[in-house]
C-alpha cells in the first residue's frame, strides 16, 4: 500500500477531527452544556459512537469525550524514510473521521431540528428530500431484511454519477439485485439523489433508495444503520466494538461506490469504511488498496467504468446475489414492492371500488391444467386509453403430487407480493377486495397483464416447487367473467376462514416452532398453534405446516405437544423439551395463553407488544407502526428494544395483531368465569389498531357477551398515562375494572 495513501487518509483525519472540534467549541457558546443531543425516536443515542465505545450522548456535553477518544485515535503523520505497515494507521484515522461525522450530524440536528424529513419517504413538492437517520420504527421494519435473506446487502453511494440516464441505471441494476442504496454526498453541485428526482424515480425506503443527506457526514446513517442491526438482531452488546465490526462484515454485506472526484474527507471516511469490512470502489483514479486484510477481497478499486460499477463491485464484495430473470419487459424485484403508482403516473387501474378484483388459487387436477399457459380472456390494458378501467379477475390453478388444498390460500397470498415486484405495477389489498394499478411507464415498456401471469408461473414455480408441478393462470377481464370467478371465490374464502377458525388448539397434537428469528435473538423460539398466530403475523400454523413440507430442514418444524401440564395458562411438556434445546438450553418453559405467568419468549419482528397495566387492572398493546406515548411509560421501540431479544418477561408479551381476537388471547389472565374471555382484560390500544382490528374484535366480543366492548377500550385520545385512562374505564364500565386482580 501506499504511502501516499496513507498520508492523505491520516491528514484527512486530521482535518475532519478539527474541523468538528471547531464547531463544537462555537456550540457552546450558543447553547447551554445541558442541550438535548439526539437522533428522533431511537433508543440507540447517537450509534456509531453507542455500539463501538458505550458512551450513550444525550447532552451537548457529553460530545465532548467523544470527541477526545477521536483525537486520540489518530496516528502520527506519515513523515519518515522508515518501513510502517500503514494499514493500522490509515483505519484509526478513518474511524476517529467517522466517529467525527456523526458528531457532525448531530450539531446539526441542535442548530436546525427541521433540516431532515424523519419518514420513510421524502417529500419533494416541500423540498424534503433528505431522510436523515432512520428512526427505530424503520430499523426494526427494514433491519431485519439484512438478516433473513430478504436482501443481499446495501450500496452506500456517494457523490453524482457523470449523467443521470447512468444514475438511473446504476441503480435500477443495484434493485434488480435486492439490495438497498443508500445516497449522501454531491459531486460538482449534484448528487444521485438530483439525477434520480430528474429522472422521476421514487426514492424512499419504501422503494430501497435512501436519500440520508447532502454532505460527507451523512454517510454515518448508513454505517450507524449497519451497527443498530448488528445490536437490535445480532445481540451485540454496546461497546463490544470487535463483534460489532466483525457482524457487519460477515452479516451486513455492503460496499460503498464513490462516484466524482475524492477529497481528502471523502478518502478518509472511505478508510473508516473499510473498518466495517465495506470496500470502496470508485470510477476516478484514485489510490488504491488491492490487497486483502479487513475486507473480503480488496479495499479500495479505482477506474471502474460506471457500466462495469455495479457488476465490479458485486464481485469485490463477494456477495452472492441471485437475479430472477423473468421474461417480462419490465424490470422486477423486491425492491418495487414499495413503488407507488400516483395519479400523475396512472395509465389504467383494476379494482379499487372503481371495479371488482378478484384473486383465488385453486387446486387443480394434473390432467386438466397445462403448465406455463397464460390467456388473458377480454381486453387487455393495452387495448383500452388512458385513464380507464378493467374489472380483472386473476384465477391460478396449482397441481401437483403434494399439493394439497390447504396451501390454496398461502400460494394467494404471494400474489400481492409478486405483482408488487413488477416495477410499475402497485398491487393492494387481496381476495376479493385488490387493487391494481399499472403506470404509464410500464405501459411504455410494453407491459401487459399476461405479464403478470408470466411472473406468478415463474416466481411460483421458483419458491414452492417442491409442493407443485403444473402451475396454469387465467385473467378475466369480462364483467360477467369476473363476476362468476367472484362468486366461485367467496365460497371458497367462506369454506377455508370456517376450516382455519374453527381449529382448536385441542384438535391438533402437533404444533410448529419457527426460529426464522434466531440469527438475531438466539434464544427466541416462537410456537405456532391454531390459536397462536407467530409474533410477527406472517404464519399461522397452516402457513408452517406448508413450510415444513416445502423445507423438511428449515425454520418451522414440527412438536408433539405432549401431556398438557396446564391448559388454562397453556403449557405442554413436549413443546418445553423442545423449546429448551431450540433455545440452547436458556429457556425451559413458558406459557402460551399468559402475560403474566412465564410468558412466551418475544423477539424484536413482533407486531404488537402487550403491557399489563396493575392500575387499570388490565392489559394494554400497542403495534409497531403506532410512534406515540403509552400507559406503560414506553413507546413500541423502547418495549422492543427490551424484550427483543428472545426473554420471557411476566407482565410482557409479543403477539400478532391476528392474535388479539383469538380465543385463547391471554386467556390464562382473563376473568376466572369466562374460560376463554383474555381479551376482556385489553383497556387501551393505539385508535389505528384498534380500528385495523374492529370486524374481528366486535365479533369476538359479542361472543363473550360484551357487544359494545369496542367502545370501552381506550385509546391515546382519552389518555396515554394510567391515570388518564382509568376514569375513562370506570365511566364506560370496563369488565376489567370489576375483576379479579390480574396481579395475583
Amino acid at each position: 500500500m501506499s504511502k501516499l495513501i496513507a498520508f492523505a487518509a491520516i491528514q484527512g483525519g486530521y482535518k475532519v477531527v478539527s474541523s468538528v472540534e471547531g464547531a463544537y467549541e462555537q456550540m457552546l457558546k450558543s447553547y447551554n452544556a445541558d442541550t438535548k443531543v439526539e437522533f428522533p425516536n431511537t433508543g440507540y443515542y447517537l450509534p456509531i459512537i453507542y455500539s463501538l465505545t458505550g458512551l450513550k450522548v444525550e447532552k451537548l456535553e457529553d460530545l465532548r469525550k467523544p470527541l477526545e477518544f477521536a483525537r486520540k485515535l489518530l496516528p502520527p503523520h506519515i513523515k519518515g524514510k522508515h518501513h510502517l505497515p500503514y494499514l493500522g494507521p490509515l483505519l484509526d484515522a478513518g474511524m476517529a473521521a467517522v466517529l467525527c461525522c456523526e458528531i457532525a450530524e448531530a450539531l446539526r440536528m441542535v442548530q436546525d431540528p427541521e433540516f431532515y424529513y424523519s419518514y420513510e419517504d421524502p417529500d419533494l413538492e416541500n423540498g424534503k428530500k433528505w431522510l436523515g437517520p432512520a428512526d427505530d420504527i424503520i430499523l426494526r421494519k427494514r433491519g431485519v431484511e439484512f438478516v433473513d435473506g430478504s436482501t443481499s446487502g446495501f450500496a452506500a453511494i456517494v457523490g453524482a454519477a457523470s449523467d443521470s440516464a447512468t444514475a438511473k441505471r446504476i441503480i435500477e441494476d443495484y434493485q434488480k439485485r435486492d439490495l438497498y442504496i443508500f445516497c449522501a454526498a454531491s459531486h460538482q453541485g449534484t448528487s444521485v439523489i438530483d439525477q434520480l428526482i430528474e429522472e422521476d424515480v421514487q426514492i424512499g425506503w419504501n422503494t430501497r433508495i435512501v436519500p440520508f443527506g447532502p454532505d460527507i457526514t451523512s454517510a454515518a446513517f448508513a454505517l450507524g444503520f449497519a451497527n443498530r442491526v448488528a445490536m437490535s438482531f445480532g445481540g451485540v452488546q454496546p461497546g463490544d466494538y470487535k463483534n460489532i465490526l466483525l457482524y457487519n462484515k460477515e452479516r451486513v454485506l455492503a460496499f460503498v461506490n464513490a462516484l466524482g472526484d475524492i477529497g481528502t474527507e471523502w478518502g478518509v471516511a472511505a478508510a473508516g469504511c473499510v473498518n466495517w469490512g465495506f470496500p470502496t470502489i470508485a470510477n476516478t483514479d484514485i489510490p488504491e488498496i488491492l490487497p486483502t486484510g479487513i475486507c473480503t477481497y480488496e479495499h479500495v478499486v479505482a477506474n471502474v467504468p460506471e457500466d462495469e460499477i455495479v457488476q465490479r463491485s458485486i464481485e469485490v464484495r463477494g456477495l452472492k446475489v441471485q437475479v430472477a430473470e423473468i421474461d417480462i419487459p419490465c424490470s422486477f424485484g423486491p425492491a418495487y414492492e414499495g413503488e407507488r403508482v400516483r395519479g400523475k403516473d396512472l395509465h389504467s387501474q383494476m379494482g379499487g371500488g372503481k371495479t371488482q378484483c378478484t384473486e383465488l388459487v385453486k387446486m387443480a387436477d394434473m390432467k386438466d391444467i397445462e403448465d406455463g399457459k397464460v390467456e388473458v380472456v377480454g381486453k387487455d390494458v393495452t387495448d383500452i386509453k388512458e385513464g380507464d378501467t378493467l374489472p380483472l379477475g386473476i384465477y391460478v390453478q396449482i397441481a401437483g403430487r403434494e399439493f394439497q388444498q390447504d396451501f390454496e390460500p398461502i400460494l394467494e397470498r404471494q400474489i400481492h407480493h409478486l405483482v408488487n415486484y413488477i416495477q410499475g405495477v402497485m398491487h393492494i389489498g387481496q381476495r376479493d377486495i385488490s387493487w391494481v394499478r399499472v403506470s404509464k411507464s410500464a405501459i411504455e415498456k410494453g407491459f401487459t397483464l399476461k405479464d403478470i401471469g408470466v411472473v406468478l408461473h415463474a416466481k411460483m414455480h421458483q419458491d414452492f416447487g417442491k409442493i407443485l408441478d403444473k402451475i396454469q393462470v387465467t385473467l378475466y377481464t369480462k364483467k360477467a367473467d369476473v363476476d362468476k370467478l367472484t362468486k366461485e371465490a367467496r365460497a371458497s374464502y367462506k369454506q377455508r376462514d370456517e376450516r382455519v377458525e374453527n381449529m382448536r388448539d385441542e384438535d391438533v397434537e402437533t404444533y410448529y416452532s419457527c426460529t426464522l428469528c434466531q440469527s438475531f435473538a438466539p434464544n427466541h423460539v416462537c410456537t405456532i398453534s391454531p390459536e397462536r398466530t407467530g409474533l410477527c403475523g406472517a404464519y399461522n400454523w397452516m402457513d408452517c405446516r406448508a413450510s415444513y413440507e416445502i423445507n423438511p430442514t428449515g425454520p418451522n418444524q414440527p412438536i408433539q405437544k405432549g401431556e398438557c401440564l396446564d391448559s388454562r395458562l397453556g403449557q405442554w411438556k413436549g413443546v418445553n423439551e423442545f423449546v429448551y434445546k431450540a433455545s440452547r438450553g436458556t429457556v425451559d418453559h413458558y406459557n402460551f395463553y399468559s402475560i403474566v405467568h412465564d410468558p412466551m419468549t418475544t423477539c424484536g419482528c413482533c407486531e404488537c407488544i402487550a403491557s399489563v397495566l396493575p392500575t387499570c387492572n388490565g392489559v394494554m398493546t400497542v403495534n409497531r407502526e403506532y410512534a406515540g406515548e403509552t400507559p406503560c411509560g414506553m413507546k413500541f421501540t423502547t418495549l422492543a428494544g427490551v424484550m427483543g431479544g428472545g426473554a420471557t418477561t411476566p407482565g410482557f408479551v409479543g403477539h400478532s395483531k391476528f392474535n388479539i381476537t383469538q380465543r385463547k388471547f391471554i386467556r390464562g389472565d382473563g376473568p376466572t368465569d369466562k374460560d376463554e374471555g383474555g381479551l376482556l382484560r385489553i383497556v387501551w390500544m393505539p385508535k389505528m389498531l384498534k380500528e385495523e382490528i374492529k370486524e374481528r374484535l366486535d365479533e369476538r366480543a359479542k361472543e363473550l357477551g360484551v357487544p359494545d366492548f369496542y367502545d370501552k377500550i381506550a385509546d391515546e385520545t382519552v389518555g396515554t398515562t394510567e391515570e388518564e385512562v382509568l376514569p375513562f374505564l370506570k365511566e364506560k364500565g370496563h369488565p376489567a375494572v370489576e375483576f379479579e386482580s390480574i396481579v395475583g
